[in-house]
């Protein structure tokens, strides 16, 4: 037995559906230019740590993922806080759907690199040093995935990271667990993800 939709029910769903397509055509503002060249910082300061107490990253392999976990883990907090209370004040009304779109885009890309790992680690740790390269061809997806709607420069970041990665998984053993293959990729990285927000958006640029 079916029951007749209630008019009120079918406008609440039209005006969902409407603010959902609003959301897809929509410049995503909620990413602060500070706050991505900041986690630039972080990777950085994280390859500055591994050099100094990690001179062997493949034998103390458990203690380069606490490194660099950690300041994923701190980088995504940082990007979350901030992407929360700058979307809810930029895009107002729409900051719900902006800020589901931005998860669905990344969410992912971050997943496919923790499961990747988890594998790697627990069943084949003879082959870990290709974590970084994954990790960083990965991460480019998730950029790629994000570019229709953010700035098109953002192609330029996700291209660079795909680079890297592909370089760290050429250099074919556990040189690519060196510091600096994921502190140079991410420094650099984020630095130019919050170049391309700072030259697209007059928000980023009022940003203190």
């Amino acid at each position: 037995m079916s029951f007749p939709i209630h008019p009120l029910d079918k406008a609440l769903g039209d005006i969902t559906s409407i603010r959902r397509q609003v959301a897809r055509t929509t410049e995503f503002r909620g990413y602060g230019a500070a706050t991505l060249a900041t986690t630039g910082l972080f990777a950085v300061l994280a390859a500055v740590m591994q050099g100094f107490l990690l001179p062997d990253p493949a034998n103390h392999i458990g203690n380069y993922l606490r490194i660099w976990i950690t300041t994923a883990i701190l980088s995504a907090v940082l990007i979350g806080m901030q992407t929360l209370t700058r979307t809810r004040r930029i895009h107002s009304g729409l900051a719900d759907e902006m800020i589901l779109m931005a998860v669905e885009q990344f969410l992912p890309s971050v997943g496919a690199g923790a499961l990747i790992s988890v594998v790697l680690v627990r069943f084949v740790p003879g082959s870990v040093w290709i974590l970084p390269g994954l990790w960083q061809i990965t991460f480019s997806l998730g950029v790629f995935a994000s570019c229709r709607f953010l700035p098109k420069p953002m192609t330029a970041a996700g291209c660079w990271y795909l680079l890297t990665g592909l370089t760290c998984i050429g250099l074919g053993d556990t040189r690519a667990l060196t510091p600096w293959t994921m502190g140079i990729a991410y420094g650099v990285g984020q630095l130019i993800v919050a170049a391309v927000l700072l030259w697209g958006s007059k928000e980023d640029r009022d940003e203190v």
